[in-house]
This record gives C-alpha cells, structure tokens and sequence, in this order.
C-alpha cells in the first residue's frame, strides 16, 4: 500500500551539495534518513506527464554522496514521499539503478531529495502497480507422449528468478504457467513464448489490479475466456506476435527459434517498473550464429513495454512486428517526422472479436525499411554499436478507461511519440 504521509511535517534545513534550502519534509523521515542528496527533474514538453518514470544511475548518486546506502533511502518532493525501488540490472549483486513515479505539468520543474541513512536496512512499501513473473512445475517429469511429443506430468507450479530452459522442453509441454514469463502494469499484461515460437501475446485487462500470479493455475484454456480480470485477447499464430525479434532473412521473418541454449531471469519485480531478460546463446540464422539479449520492461500507469536488445557478430538487422490481422488497418507515423516513429494497426483484432490497437515505436535512425511477410507487418531496424531500442504496446477497449476508436487510437499515438521525443532532464 503506498506510503500516505499524514505525520507532521516541519521545516527543517537539508544540506545538499554545499548548498541550503528550506523545506517541508516530515520529521520521521528525516529522524530515519538522516543524510540527503538533492537534484531537479525537468518536463521540457508543453504536456502532461503522469506517471513519469525517472530513472537514475546510482554511479550518478554516488558521485555526489559516496557513502548513499541503496538498502535504506526515500524519495521526497514537494514534502511528499513518492514512490521508488532499486534494480540490479547489471546483475552483480549491487542495486545500480533508481527508479521514481511522479507526475509533471507541462515545462514544469521539481526538486527532489533523496534521502537515506549511511547503514543499515529500511524498507519502505508502495502500492504494487507493475508484476514480472516466471512459473514452472517442480516435482514432475518429462515423458514422451504418444504423439512422440515431450510433456511434463505432474508437479506444481512455483514462481522462480531464473531459469536455464530445458532442452526438452518446447511448445505446450505443460511446464511452464502459460508457456512463459509474463509482465504487466496496472493497465495491461503481456507474456512470451519462452519456446521456439518466441511470440509475445497480450493479456487485456478490465481491472487495474495485479492479475498474473492467478492466470494458467488451472489450465492452458482458461485464459482464453473473458473473466472478471479480462483474457488472453491476441491471435499470435505463427507471426511475431507484438513487438517481438528476430531478423529479415530472405523476404520473410526469422524468429529466435533455434538456439543452442535459454536462460531467462526475473530482473524487476517492483511496485514502480518489472524487467524480465532473457539470454539466446547461439541463435541460428541461415549460416550465422548469434548471442542476443533482451530486455523487457514496464513501468506503472503504462500500456508500454520498452525492449533493449544487445546482439554479438554484427547482424546486417533486427526486425520487429505486429502480427496481421483481416479487417485492420494499418497506420504510420508521417515520413517526415523525425526523433521516434511508430508503426500500428487498428480494429476488431482481438480474440474477444473488440476493437484493439497495436504499436510499435522505433528511432528513425535505426529504420531500414518497413516490411511485409504473410505473417506480420515488419519494422527492419539497423543496430548501432550491437545494440537496439524499441517500444510496442497493446490498447484494448476494455480496459479502465479504454481508447473506443480508431481516431482516440490516432491522438494517443501522437500523445506517445511527443513523449518519447520529450525524456525528462535531470540535473544533480
């Protein structure tokens, strides 16, 4: 439950960078968190920013106080507590990257203060908004079924933080809670196929709450019917999916389908933003063999999920896509726009047979062509220094607050882009 700050607040004097400000700041607070850091967090754009996430290095924070304890900190603004949590993306056993939820008015500027105490451990606990999860059985075992096809029988179902994928293990084998890692935010969910399809499917949801740790308990079937939270609502089939990799070979898509071995971990599993990577080790494509990571992440109040990819032996592309449906229509961004793009598609493309948009933002930069194959509308992008950044996202019309048209559809599209072209600026 987020922190509510109902104490009395006084003013005191913090002492940040050699300099001194008065502010309101709640005497518990700064009786737990003695020592403090202050920065400002700018919205250079003429709009609303709700829910922004501020993402700042820890490097960043150290350089300004090298004693700051990761393990005992909060984030104040405006005499507010606001909500926060710590990541260990590097995956070396030390958080190094913050991450902060704060809304901002247009071209407005805020003073945060980072508070934190020099030992010890202080949790502090924020309404949980975003959920990354991976479930698989334990205390089965694998069979050949009749159809000569691997299966798990028996066992149960338990989260985990890791997992190096099974070489027997493929498409509907049972072992895996709906066939992968799943993430969501308090506005919709997502999973990918952690087989050889390697797809990514959407969750829609009626509800804000979170909703993963319930779905695929009883069952690979049950997901595919409305209930009180929403369904599984996307046809993948044998396309991409929504914002899915892989690479334009020979006028069609190639998906990360043989690899040599899987590993996939549980990043972020946080109120304010979930992250799930996963490792492909000698990915083959036609006589090339790759190492490919991908990073999946998803912050509060957002319908985005951002996609780092890293890739070994520089590939001539990467490509992503949306999968293609009958009785859609497909729109992109102007060609003479710069900064980012996106490439979407619009209609009754849902399995609950309702209207649902899909997009795809990539850096014109990185654009080579766009695409087509039977399957999917294709984004052929170029990395730079074997690296790559795009966003997708899915916008149901059931969902709390639902986009209903196509032209809502169109508006939120452009509302996205002068967002991602317009990052908040923060200065220490």
């Amino acid at each position: 439950m987020k922190v509510f700050l109902n104490l009395l607040v006084i003013s005191i004097i913090i002492f940040s960078l050699g300099c001194t400000t008065k502010v309101d700041i709640p005497q518990e607070l700064t009786d737990n968190y003695p020592r403090s850091v202050q920065f400002s967090v700018e919205n250079k754009g003429d709009f609303l920013k709700k829910d922004a996430l501020i993402s700042i290095e820890v490097q960043d924070i150290k350089q300004k106080a090298a004693d700051f304890n990761s393990k005992a900190y909060v984030i104040v603004s405006e005499g507010q507590e606001l909500p926060s949590q710590m990541n260990d993306v590097n995956g070396n056993g030390e958080m190094d990257r913050l991450y902060i939820l704060c809304d901002f008015s247009p071209g407005e500027k805020k003073i945060f203060y980072l508070l934190y105490a020099e030992t010890g451990e202080l949790s502090r606990t924020y309404q949980r908004r975003t959920q990354a999860e991976l479930s698989h059985k334990f205390g089965g075992k694998f069979i050949t079924n009749n159809e000569g096809r691997p299966e798990y029988l028996g066992g149960e179902f338990k989260n985990v933080s890791y997992l190096r994928v099974p070489d027997q293990h493929t498409d509907h084998t049972f072992f895996i809670r709906y066939e992968g890692p799943g993430w969501e935010s308090d506005r919709i969910g997502y999973r990918f196929y952690l087989d050889w399809r390697n797809a990514i499917d959407i969750f829609g949801k009626k509800i804000p709450d979170m909703v993963l740790q319930n779905v695929g308990q009883d069952g690979f079937e049950s997901y595919h019917e409305m209930s009180d939270w929403g369904m599984d609502i996307l046809k993948v089939g044998d396309a991409l999916g929504i914002g899915a990799m892989g690479m334009w070979y020979g006028g069609k898509v190639e998906r990360v389908s043989k690899t040599d071995s899987v590993t996939c971990t549980i990043i972020a599993d946080g109120p304010v933003q979930s992250q799930i990577r996963t490792n492909y080790f000698g990915w083959k494509v036609d006589d090339g063999k790759f190492d490919l990571q991908s990073d999946l992440s998803i912050s509060a109040g957002s319908r985005l999920t951002k996609h780092l990819l890293k890739i070994s032996g520089e590939p001539a592309n990467l490509c992503t896509g949306i999968v293609k449906h009958e009785g859609t229509n497909l729109i992109q961004s102007p060609q003479d726009v710069s900064g980012w793009c996106y490439l979407a598609t619009y209609g009754k493309q849902s399995l609950a047979d309702d209207n649902l948009g899909m997009a795809i933002f990539y850096k014109k930069e990185n654009l080579l062509n766009i695409a087509e194959d039977v399957n999917n509308q294709v984004i052929v992008l170029k990395p730079m220094d074997g690296k790559l950044k795009y966003y997708f996202l899915g916008a149901w019309e059931k969902e709390p607050g639902g986009i209903q048209t196509e032209e809502q559809f169109k508006i939120y599209l452009e509302e996205v882009k002068k967002e991602l072209d317009s990052p908040l600026q923060i200065i220490f």
